[in-house]
């Protein structure tokens, strides 16, 4: 007799990351993917309602262990708002390249198809809640034309940056994914620089990067 999977959320995702894997899909059924792997059916709806919500849930897991990671660390605590975001986007993507297999074929979609993905319906709010704690959105507004901008739209201009970034991580293939980190660092610089109305030297050089690599904006 086949000895029964013991389950939790954690393993539960990381049965499915495989099988996605190994089977270049995701399974047909809660039922054939519990057969497959030795559980009762009713065990996968403890934990989720669909594989939607569990896939929704590796990218939650993602970010959770990006903060956790950060938390950790003394020297975070102490760094001003855009090393804190700095030290997010590193972290978080060497998260995901971590798994970059699982991920690339989740995510391998075309820019335009990122932000409407219900898989990272949840991860937008965690970012967006952790944008918010950072208060990277308060500006202080010294151009007349800005004075309506709200927070919510400055929140969700760094959500498609995270998307931008993201689509640029997919297509990189440099070693070590080197042009992401140099993308990452020179998106964030011009996005403070924009947000605070400073000199755009740093907004200039992000776009001579981007006009270098010839990224598909579309």
């Amino acid at each position: 007799m086949v000895k029964k999977t013991k389950i939790n959320k954690e393993n539960l995702v990381a049965l499915f990351m495989d099988v996605v894997l190994e089977h270049n899909e995701v399974p047909k059924s809660v039922y054939s993917f519990a057969k497959m792997n030795h559980f009762e059916e009713s065990e996968f709806y403890r934990f989720f309602g669909s594989f939607e919500a569990l896939e929704a849930a590796i990218y939650e897991l993602f970010f959770e262990n990006t903060m956790k990671t950060l938390e950790k660390s003394k020297e975070y605590k102490d760094y001003d708002a855009m090393n804190q975001f700095l030290s997010f986007y590193f972290t978080f993507f060497g998260n995901l390249t971590a798994n970059r297999s699982y991920v690339s074929k989740s995510l391998h979609l075309e820019m335009g198809g990122l932000n409407h993905m219900k898989k990272l319906k949840t991860l937008r709010k965690k970012f967006l809640n952790f944008i918010d704690e950072l208060d990277l959105g308060v500006i202080d507004i010294k151009n007349k034309r800005l004075d309506d901008i709200k927070d919510s739209v400055v929140n969700e201009s760094y959500w498609i940056q995270m998307l931008v970034t993201l689509k640029f991580w997919l297509d990189d293939d440099s070693a070590d994914f080197e042009k992401t980190d140099l993308f990452i660092e020179k998106s964030i610089a011009a996005s403070f620089e924009l947000a605070n109305t400073k000199p755009l030297k740093s907004v200039v050089d992000f776009g001579k990067f981007l006009f270098k690599e010839k990224i598909s904006m579309r």
